[in-house]
């Protein structure tokens, strides 16, 4: 059995600086964010990934990540047990006003990186002759290889739903130029592809459902949490509401034994030691901060879980 995992982490900043004035806005965006803070997160953060190496007898071989920001808070991570040195980190800076990125993170000793890259997103904000554009946060991609298969690899975490969703149009727009990407990954070169990410949609939505087929190719990809959405499974909340924002999408390869992987089963990794203490939100994600107040937990977001079998080749 082989794992692959998705977690929006929430906020995983280095610490502020200490203001020079009490009220000067922080680099993080969060009230007190210290040292003892952060080095608490980078263990709820490591500990999860514990608790699913304890309890499935394995540590996810790669390992999406949103809202990270910078590469050093995911070099010290990757230090800590149960990662001991052990992953390899793709990552880039992105122009995403809040500058948090996502970040894909393997174990060195199955997957080689051949290639990587973000792919940037500019909006156009106000006057199109004048040059003021809206960023948010890119795409990365990364070319592996592992059991000597090139697999492709996508992390995204798009925009954000808003009042009125005003940015629904952006999160059409990037889905579409993902989905291109994909149609000719997989028509034209025939290889894998996984797509981790908070999509900011539920796997019902009319884009997501969209994504998984081609005119000309027909299906090219398999979304197994639409099944867990009907089920009532959800990563995240916005008050009484249970989302599924939080997915792992696979190509149909993973699904027709073309592969040495194929898809065995998909979940949301809720186990209680990071669920809410408080009664009132039993069953939710124990997160770092409730609006300004600081709780001491692990990420408004559970993490997301495939389990792939090795076939016999």
């Amino acid at each position: 059995m082989e794992l692959l995992a998705f977690y929006n982490v929430e906020n995983l900043f280095l610490p502020d600086p200490k203001p020079t004035h009490k009220l000067d806005p922080t680099h993080s965006g969060l009230r007190n964010w210290d040292d003892r803070k952060y080095k608490n997160k980078l263990h709820k953060i490591s500990h999860v990934f514990q608790l699913i190496e304890d309890k499935k007898g394995a540590l996810p071989f790669l390992i999406g990540l949103s809202e990270v920001s910078g590469r050093k808070v995911l070099e010290e991570l990757v230090q800590i047990q149960p990662f001991n040195s052990e992953y390899g980190i793709v990552h880039y800076n992105s122009m995403d006003e809040r500058k948090v990125d996502v970040a894909l993170l393997y174990d060195k000793s199955k997957v080689e990186i051949l290639d990587s890259e973000a792919i940037t997103f500019f909006f156009e904000r106000g006057n199109p002759d004048k040059e003021d554009y809206d960023t948010t946060r890119d795409v990365l991609f990364s070319k592996i290889k592992c059991n000597d298969e090139i697999i492709n690899v996508f992390v995204a975490h798009l925009p954000s739903k808003r009042e009125k969703d005003v940015n629904k149009p952006k999160r059409d727009f990037i889905l579409k130029e993902i989905k291109n990407k994909i149609v000719e990954i997989v028509g034209n070169r025939n290889e894998s592809v996984i797509l981790f990410g908070d999509f900011n949609e539920n796997p019902d939505e009319k884009n997501l459902v969209e994504m998984l087929s081609d005119a000309q190719l027909g299906k090219i990809l398999e979304n197994p949490f639409r099944q867990l959405f009907t089920e009532q499974k959800y990563s995240t909340y916005h008050y009484k509401s249970g989302l599924l924002f939080d997915q792992i999408i696979l190509s149909a390869s993973f699904f027709n034994k073309s592969m040495g992987l194929g898809f065995e089963k998909a979940y949301v990794f809720n186990a209680e030691e990071i669920s809410s203490r408080d009664k009132m939100f039993s069953g939710r994600p124990f997160r770092t901060y409730a609006g300004t107040r600081y709780l001491g937990g692990y990420s408004d977001h559970f993490p997301v879980i495939v389990e792939l079998r090795k076939h016999n080749k």
